[in-house]
């Protein structure tokens, strides 16, 4: 199977679900084709299978280790980019708040440089009044008191409208700040981004190599998984559940999140969607977007997580399975949970 980047299978009707029979290609199946392997080898090409004076030949059994290790690695890298996406709508998100914040203060900032600039000049031609002279010479006391109020309003209004100016500047400057850190983080995710999609593509070279994509071609002929009953109810879980069977058939492609290729956290996404729940497109996020459950507590359509990292996500659905987008090379499917990577399980609820 020839593996591509991310959108060349997610176009509607270019892959059909299959109904019935999910295929269940668990990495299980590595463990059997060792005995197997010298027989197999006759497949390989000549290069591959026959001795080499300096060093031997890869036996079968090693390249389907290889492969699986593979596909782990670009399952990981796949979810690391997801997680980038997320930041990276968020970062600019934020730049643009950031930007819209700026441009605010700095419109504050230029109506108060005009407010102390007009008070300045009031000031300025009142610089002449002595209130000593002033109270001798009047006959009004009031007309006296009322400009001495005046004067000392203005005097007033003067000094806040400066504090208020030096509070502009200040705020603007920052908005400015904020708005350049916010711009130079998208600009680093981006290239975040960009490095982990050359890492995914040379790992996925590195699987169609031809002596790899045989291995994968005989590990995609494993066999098959009984049909399963499908959970009835009306939870949450067990409605997403549902949503994320008719996708079975469908291929696995990194960053993709239906209605016709998935990856992971992808089929995750996109099976709650159908019920009005979002949840971020990353592993990493849907981890803590529910309470956490015991293994003895699982549902129909719990979140189960696997390795270390967190970087696989399926939907339970009874009896120790599970259905999940596995990797590279592989469609969405049902197949047993392999509880020695499993590391926990959430819930989500409306």
């Amino acid at each position: 199977m020839r593996l591509s980047a991310p959108g060349a299978a997610d176009v509607a009707g270019s892959a059909p679900a299959r109904t019935g029979i999910a295929a269940c290609r668990s990495w299980r199946a590595a463990a059997t084709l060792t005995g197997a392997a010298t027989a197999l080898a006759l497949l390989l090409p000549g290069g591959i299978s026959g001795a080499s004076t300096r060093s031997p030949a890869p036996t079968l059994s090693s390249l389907v280790a290889q492969a699986k290790q593979l596909t782990i690695q670009i399952n990981s890298l796949s979810e690391q980019y997801d997680g980038l996406r997320v930041e990276l709508a968020s970062a600019r998100a934020t730049a643009s708040k950031a930007g819209q914040a700026a441009a605010k203060d700095a419109a504050a900032l230029k109506a108060g440089q005009a407010t102390v600039s007009r008070l300045a000049a009031a000031s300025y031609e009142n610089a002449g009044y002595d209130p000593t002279l002033e109270i001798l010479t009047t006959s009004n006391a009031s007309q006296f008191l009322n400009r001495a109020a005046m004067m000392q309003q203005l005097d007033q209004e003067n000094g806040t409208r400066v504090r208020q100016l030096k509070a502009a500047q200040a705020a603007d400057k920052r908005a400015r700040r904020t708005a350049q850190q916010q711009i130079a983080r998208v600009s680093a995710l981006e290239s975040a981004m960009n490095a982990k999609t050359a890492a995914i593509q040379a790992e996925i070279t590195k699987v169609n190599s031809s002596a790899m994509a045989q291995a994968m071609a005989i590990f995609n002929q494993t066999g098959h998984y009984p049909n399963i009953a499908i959970p009835g109810g009306d939870s949450v879980g067990a409605v997403a559940l549902r949503s994320a069977l008719t996708r079975r058939g469908y291929p696995y492609v990194w960053g993709a999140a239906g209605p016709t290729a998935f990856d992971c956290s992808g089929l995750v996404m996109w099976a709650y969607t159908q019920e009005g729940i979002r949840l971020d497109h990353y592993t990493g996020d849907q981890w803590n977007e529910g309470p956490h459950i015991s293994r003895s507590q699982l549902q129909p359509g719990d979140l189960v997580f696997f390795f270390a990292d967190i970087s696989h996500v399926g939907l339970y659905i009874g009896n120790g399975l599970m259905v999940d987008a596995p990797s590279f090379g592989q469609d969405v499917m049902v197949q047993p949970i392999d509880w020695s990577i499993y590391v926990g399980a959430v819930r989500i609820e409306a």
